[in-house]
């Protein structure tokens, strides 16, 4: 596999998001900046929102929207870039919308019914519905925060992009992380990072998950759990339904099959791979950001990625 350097120098890179241009619109959590890496390497600075920018997307207004996850305590180990507990400074998660062309940042959620966003991580927009007149919106997850001696639950949320509506959709979850939809729109999908499974729930409306029952996460039902000590961080999911997921500890993005009996591990030289999207004429090349080294780096996909809403 030919894997390409295209940019390197950055700080805890993340959220990767290809555009039509063919730059590559990121954010860097250790700098709370958002990032634009043109074609030819060059970065330039967006946004500075502070915290810790996380999981982005577009929206439909042409606008980013980000998760914000307040931050993190950093350690350098070995030469590698590692994120840690909840800072001294830390003041709250939040989403947060971001206009590409001033730099305008405006918080949009704080809160769930009254419970604060403790580390919001990765979005991702549905497609609006007709069943909704008011259009579709986002699922995000919040992966909490950890402290020296204790840490938050997570749960998985649902919010539209006006700011006027948000639910909590699934809770408790184990650290979720990465987040996505199939091909059909008919399920969203939450990797956990510390348990390494992969988890989904049929989508009912906006918003609105049904449970399956049995044991599985708060009604989920299991696609897959790595085995061994493999961590999971963000997804993105291609269009044959593969959900690949970024993967810690051997470094690299794992596609699971859609039904969750095969998988493929792409090895990239970065422990810390965090985060994965498609891009190019055809979206058959993958983005990866790897943190731990601060670099994005590309390589070719077998199969086309899926289309994002917007």
């Amino acid at each position: 596999m030919q894997i390409t350097e295209l940019a390197s120098g950055l700080r805890f890179p993340e959220g990767p998001i290809w555009m039509p241009d063919g730059s590559i619109v990121l954010v860097e959590i250790q700098a709370g900046r958002v990032t634009r890496v043109a074609p030819d390497g060059a970065k330039q600075g967006i946004a500075t929102p502070g915290g810790g920018p996380n999981g982005a997307a577009i929206g439909p207004d042409g606008k980013l929207y980000v998760c914000n996850n307040g931050g993190f305590e950093w350690h350098e180990v070995g030469g590698l870039t590692l994120p840690g507990n909840q800072p001294a400074d830390y003041d709250g998660g939040r989403i947060e919308r971001i206009d590409l062309a001033t730099g305008a940042v405006e918080v949009l959620y704080r809160e769930c019914n009254g419970n604060a966003l403790r580390g919001p991580n990765d979005l991702v927009f549905d497609a609006a519905q007709s069943s909704d007149p008011a259009g579709g919106g986002f699922w995000f997850t919040d992966h909490g925060k950890t402290r020296p001696r204790d840490k938050d639950r997570g749960g998985l949320y649902w919010a539209r992009a006006d700011g006027s509506e948000i639910r909590e959709v699934v809770y408790p979850l184990d650290s979720p992380n990465g987040v996505g939809l199939s091909p059909d729109g008919r399920r969203v999908y939450v990797a956990e990072t510390w348990t390494g499974r992969v988890w989904w729930w049929e989508i009912t409306g906006p918003g609105q998950v049904a449970s399956a029952g049995g044991l599985g996460a708060q009604g989920g039902t299991l696609l897959a759990g790595l085995p061994g000590m493999q961590l999971l961080d963000s997804l993105a999911v291609d269009a044959e339904g593969h959900v690949c997921v970024a993967t810690i500890g051997n470094g690299g993005v794992t596609a699971i099959s859609p039904d969750g009996a095969r998988t493929e591990h792409f090895a990239l030289p970065d422990p810390l791979t965090t985060n994965v999207c498609f891009g190019g004429p055809d979206l058959r090349t993958a983005y990866a950001t790897l943190s731990a080294t601060g670099k994005l780096v590309s390589f070719p996909w077998p199969r086309p990625g899926l289309r994002l809403a917007y």
